[in-house]
């Protein structure tokens, strides 16, 4: 049954994907949520309306979850969350690090099944399903995760900023602690792509401590699979690193 959830995940992951590839660069609005710097656009929630079609289509009994539209509160054993575009600022400034994440768990223990990333404008999809591993789709075919790297002595640590100026300057002073392990630090902009890089063994870890669920949902079960130490919230939102030993 995983690696069903797996192959609608990447389905609906890359429905979505689809919507924000075709605006990137289109005239937009842009609004503020809950702080400067945490921005909407109408793609958010087009991307949003499609993964949910693609979802409810083949399984209209589940629960969805996503980040811009009400809850789909169904009868089924499973729930799936949505993040239709991670890293909107990114977006809007045309960078190429925004994907939409898809994830699915089930509704008695919260047991994540499977998961998919999909970064449209990089031209990648990473997935995965509980207990068969990860995996990567790109414009070389599919792999499976962790890829081959050049052996150096190069430890990479991706991190987030909060849009809360008190948090974020906080995270700002504890930074120095963190970078005592790595020699260098990556910012990306967008969580479920930080996660996927470590499963690919681009980045050796993750770490980020003011994350909502649908942030992490998909890229930690696709760190995990690929063979990464996760360490999730215990909570719906919190903080999520994922590390290489």
């Amino acid at each position: 049954m995983s690696e069903e959830l797996r192959v609608l995940a990447v389905e609906a992951a890359q429905r979505g994907a689809a919507v924000c590839l075709r605006q990137l660069g289109e005239p937009v609005s842009a609004e503020t949520k809950t702080a400067a710097g945490d921005v909407v656009t109408a793609v958010d929630r087009s991307a949003e309306e499609a993964v949910r079609a693609v979802l409810l289509s083949a399984r209209p009994d589940d629960s969805v979850l996503g980040e811009e539209l009400a809850e789909h509160v169904g009868a089924g054993p499973l729930q799936w969350v949505i993040d239709p575009l991670d890293g909107t600022t990114n977006f809007t400034r045309r960078i190429p690090y925004f994907a939409t994440s898809v994830a699915v768990r089930t509704v008695a223990d919260g047991r994540w099944l499977a998961g998919a990333v999909s970064a449209p404008a990089l031209g990648m999809t990473w997935s995965a399903a509980k207990n068969l591993g990860a995996i990567v789709d790109s414009g070389d075919g599919r792999e499976r995760l962790p890829l081959p790297h050049v052996a150096t002595t190069a430890r990479l640590v991706g991190t987030g900023l909060s849009y809360d100026p008190g948090h974020r300057r906080r995270q700002l002073r504890e930074l120095g602690a963190l970078m005592t392990e790595y020699t260098d630090m990556r910012r990306f902009g967008a969580a479920a792509v930080d996660l996927c890089l470590v499963a690919q063994g681009s980045l050796d870890a993750f770490v980020e401590d003011d994350l909502g669920v649908h942030d992490w949902a998909a890229g930690a079960l696709i760190a995990e699979e690929a063979g990464a130490e996760v360490r999730r919230p215990a909570g719906r939102d919190g903080g999520v690193s994922a590390r290489w030993s």
